[in-house]
C-alpha cells in the first residue's frame, strides 16, 4: 500500500486532459467510497464484523505477506506457483492500478465487477454497523469472496504496517516480511527499528516467519518477536551478489539455494535485482508450506516464470517508443527503479514522467532517477486525491538547473514526454495513481 489513506487507486475513467477532475468510480468501489477514508487503527471493528458474518477467513488456509516494498510481487509470485500446482488460489492485494477489481483475484484472474457489487451489497448493513473504513471493508469483502469461491488457499498482502492492519486477523500457515525501509513514518515510527516492530506484528503463535531483510539492526527485532510467540524465524540471509543475476528487459534470472530441491536457477518476468530477492523469498515461503500445498519443482519453475504483476518495471513497446511503468513511491522503491534503468540498455533519450504524492519523500526519490535519464517531466496524477497531491512549485525547486519540464496537466505531460523521447524511452513512475492513469490513457491492458 502506498499511502496512509487506503482509499482506492485509479478508477475506470480518466478525465480528459485539462479537466482537472477526478474520475467517477463504478460499482462496489463507489459503494465503499461512502465509508471513512484514511487509517483507522485497531482490529476491533474487523473482528466484530467477521464474528457477525461467519468468520469466512477461517474457511481456507492463508499466507500472510508484509514488508515495505515488494510484498505485492511476492504475493503474486506465491499465488502463481500455487495456481500452477493445481490449487484454486485467492489473491488479495492493494492498492490497485486501474480497477478496484484488481485487488481480488481468484484462479489468476480479477473478479468481475458485478460479483463484487452483489457481495458488497449483501454485506453492506454489517459494514455500516461496524463502521468499517474503506480498506477494512475491502479486506472483509476479500475474505467473504474467497470463501464463496471455494479457494484452496488465499495469499493475503498486508496493507499498511502489520500489527494493526485490517488483514492481521488471519491465522496463516506462514508469514513473511520482504524488507524494512522508511515509509509512513507518521504511522509506523521514526526509525527503522520502530517500523520493523510494526511489521513484525503479523507474527502469530507457532507460525513461521521468513524475511529477506538482512540489516543486522533489524533481524534481532524479528527474532525477539518470534521468540515471544514461539514462532520459528527464518532469515534468508541471501545477498544478490551470490545469486548470479542476469537482468534483461524480459525478466530476471537468478540462482537460489533450497533445502528440498538443491540450488535452483530460476527466471521471473519481473525485472530487477530486487525481484531476484523477491523470488528467493517466494521460494522460501513455498518450501515451508505443509506437504499438501508444497509445489513440486515443475510447478515452482512454471509459476515463477509465469507470474503477472503489472506496473513493476513493466517494459512495453507501443507507438514506436519504449515505456517503463513502475509504481515506486518511496526512496527505496525509487532506488530499485534507478538500478533497473542503470542495468538496462534502453533506447535513448530516456525521459522521466513523474507524479508523486505530497506525503511521500519525493525530495529523496527523484535525484537517483534524474541520474539515469536525459530529460524529466513532472506532473500531477489526476486520480490522486486532491489533498494528497504534491506541490509542483516545491518540486520545481529541486529540478532547478536540470533539463526538466513542469506540466500540471497529465495528458499534456504524457504528450510532452513523448515529444521529448521521440523514438526513445519514457519512464512513468511516482505512485500507483501515476502508472494506472498512464496505462489507461494509453489504452494498454493490464492482463
Amino acid at each position: 500500500m502506498e499511502g496512509p489513506d487506503p482509499a482506492p487507486g485509479p478508477s475506470a475513467t480518466l478525465p480528459s486532459p485539462g479537466s482537472g477532475g477526478s474520475p467517477e468510480p463504478p460499482g462496489a468501489e463507489a459503494l465503499f467510497l461512502r465509508l471513512p477514508q484514511g487509517v483507522k487503527w485497531g482490529l476491533s471493528r474487523m473482528n466484530a464484523f467477521l464474528a457477525a458474518t461467519g468468520q469466512p477467513q477461517r474457511s481456507y488456509p492463508s499466507i500472510h505477506i508484509g514488508g515495505t516494498n515488494g510484498k505485492g510481487s511476492v504475493a503474486a509470485t506465491v499465488a502463481s506457483v500455487l495456481q500452477h500446482a493445481g490449487n484454486r488460489v485467492g489473491l488479495y492485494t492493494s492498492p490497485h492500478l486501474c480497477s478496484f477489481a484488481e485487488r481480488f483475484q481468484v484462479a489468476g484472474h480479477p473478479v468481475g465487477e458485478r460479483e463484487l457489487q452483489e457481495l458488497a451489497g449483501e454485506l453492506w448493513s454489517d459494514i455500516e454497523r461496524e463502521q468499517l473504513s474503506f480498506f477494512e471493508a475491502a479486506t472483509a469483502l476479500a475474505f467473504h469472496l474467497f470463501e464463496r469461491r471455494g479457494v484452496d488457499v488465499a495469499v493475503i498482502e498486508v496493507g499498511l504496517g502489520g500489527r494493526l492492519d485490517a488483514t492481521n486477523v488471519v491465522s496463516p500457515l506462514i508469514t513473511a516480511v520482504t524488507n524494512v525501509a522508511m515509509d509512513h513514518s507518521e504511522y509506523l515510527g521514526e526509525t527503522l527499528v520502530e517500523v520493523a516492530r510494526e511489521k513484525a506484528g503479523i507474527v502469530k503463535r507457532g507460525v513461521p516467519l521468513l524475511t529477506a531483510e538482512t540489516d543486522p539492526r533489524l533481524l534481532p527485532v524479528f527474532a525477539e518477536v518470534c521468540g515471544r510467540h514461539g514462532a520459528a524465524f527464518f532469515p534468508l540471509g541471501i545477498e544478490t551478489e551470490s545469486m548470479a543475476l542476469d537482468i534483461a528487459e524480459d525478466g530476471t534470472t537468478f540462482t537460489v539455494p533450497t533445502r528440498r530441491w538443491g540450488p535452483l536457477r530460476l527466471r521471473t518476468p519481473l525485472v530487477g535485482e530486487h525481484q531476484a530477492l523477491n523470488g528467493a523469498l517466494s521460494v522460501g515461503i513455498l518450501e515451508g508450506l505443509p506437504k499438501s500445498l508444497r509445489p513440486d519443482e515443475g510447478a515452482l519453475r512454471a509459476g515463477i516464470g509465469g507470474v503477472c504483476w503489472p506496473g513493476r518495471a513493466q517494459i512495453t513497446r507501443t507507438g514506436g517508443r519504449t515505456w517503463v511503468f513502475d509504481v515506486a513511491h518511496n526512496p527505496a522503491g525509487a532506488s530499485a527503479l534507478a538500478s533497473v534503468l542503470e542495468r538496462l540498455t534502453l533506447p535513448r533519450p530516456v525521459v522521466l514522467l513523474a507524479a508523486v504524492l505530497g506525503d511521500k519523500n519525493w525530495r529523496a526519490m527523484l535525484p537517483p532517477l534524474f541520474k539515469e535519464v536525459d530529460r524529466s517531466v513532472l506532473t500531477q496524477a489526476p486520480s490522486a486525491p486532491r489533498e494528497r497531491r504534491w506541490d509542483l512549485g516545491n518540486a520545481a525547486e529541486i529540478v532547478a538547473g536540470l533539463d526538466a519540464v513542469i506540466c500540471p496537466d497529465f495528458g499534456e505531460a504524457l504528450k510532452r514526454a513523448g515529444e521529448l523521447a521521440s523514438r526513445g524511452t519514457i519512464v512513468v513512475t511516482g505512485s500507483n495513481h501515476t502508472v494506472g492513469d498512464a496505462l489507461r490513457l494509453l489504452g494498454l491492458p493490464l492482463f
